[in-house]
């Protein structure tokens, strides 16, 4: 009896399922970015929810709730109903924190299911102009010539700067000092300025100064070269093989919700990436377009958290 009272309770259960999908969505989503308005997460979800809506039939709303490398906007999402009204926006320190951090409120790869990469952003080497090295393997062999005695700034310990200055470091086989700012923009303004000469930089917020001189660009830290530095070599063309590090954005929703309404909102993410305005809109700030999936998604979020879990291991990185 007990089996096919669960037989009977499962098919139920799928019917209801379904039922709730036919309908979704019935009233507006949430969008919930982890990181402050106007910058680089809060610009692709305000790019892509009004082409969701369209798709959707409901508002799509984007919310911000910034904090603790992600984790206040996480905990919230983690905690709501999976029934798809709720998304999250997150950003590359998602793939980070659970190495970084000792405990975290949730649990990623359980409280969480990527539905969506919306884009991936290369970072870019830069030196100031007057720092006397003019390629990678220039830096490489001063780098070994004197250990230690050349600075990387950061945007602060554990950030995407922090870490792709630390995946240098460890593949190329030397040691650099690293020099945390609280944020990029003052970190970016001491590269300049001759204070600190070695950064690895957001492509969109150093464009502009690589193409005034104020910056020299030595590569480019994606997989292939980007249409917006078209002459300036990937990191492994430059010397550094198997080198790729991307800054990305991803939309998750709570682990249990509904296969039929995880795949009704990644259709809608996948048409609203498509609009040229979001095309162009990525393209003019450098960043590749992905077309991943849940199941892409998921995988490329798993393997981000494998190689980001290494690097900070390797290089005992801790952030208090």
């Amino acid at each position: 009896m007990r089996p096919i009272l669960a037989v009977v309770a499962s098919l139920a259960l799928a019917l209801a399922h379904a039922a709730f999908a036919q309908s979704f969505p019935s009233r507006p989503i949430r969008i919930v970015v982890t990181y402050p308005p106007g910058g680089g997460a809060d610009l692709m979800a305000r790019l892509v929810a009004p082409k969701m809506s369209e798709v959707l039939g409901q508002p799509v709303v984007v919310e911000n709730k910034p904090g603790a490398s992600g984790q206040i906007g996480a905990t919230e999402v983690a905690r709501s109903a999976p029934d798809g009204y709720t998304l999250m926006l997150d950003a590359s320190s998602y793939s980070v924190n659970p190495s970084l951090y000792a405990t975290l409120p949730y649990e990623p790869t359980k409280a969480f299911k990527p539905i969506a990469v919306l884009a991936l952003f290369p970072n870019v080497l830069v030196v100031t102009p007057s720092f006397p090295v003019r390629d990678v393997k220039e830096l490489i062999a001063q780098a070994k010539a004197k250990p230690g005695s050349i600075a990387f700034a950061s945007s602060g310990n554990g950030s995407a700067q922090h870490l792709s200055g630390e995946l240098f470091r460890q593949k190329a086989g030397i040691e650099m000092t690293h020099v945390p700012y609280k944020g990029g923009a003052p970190a970016m303004n001491d590269v300049m300025g001759g204070q600190v000469p070695v950064f690895f930089a957001n492509m969109a917020s150093s464009l502009p100064q690589i193409k005034a001189g104020k910056l020299r660009a030595l590569a480019i830290t994606g997989a292939k070269r980007s249409p917006a530095l078209p002459d300036l070599p990937t990191m492994a063309e430059a010397g550094v093989p198997g080198y790729v590090v991307y800054e990305w954005n991803a939309i998750f929703v709570p682990a249990a919700t509904p296969p039929a309404v995880v795949s009704r909102l990644a259709d809608a993410i996948a048409k609203a990436t498509q609009a040229p305005e979001f095309r162009e809109r990525v393209s003019s700030l450098g960043g590749e377009l992905t077309g991943y999936g849940p199941a892409e998604a998921d995988r490329f979020v798993r393997e981000q958290m494998d190689l980001w879990g290494k690097v900070v291991r390797d290089g005992h990185i801790r952030v208090e």
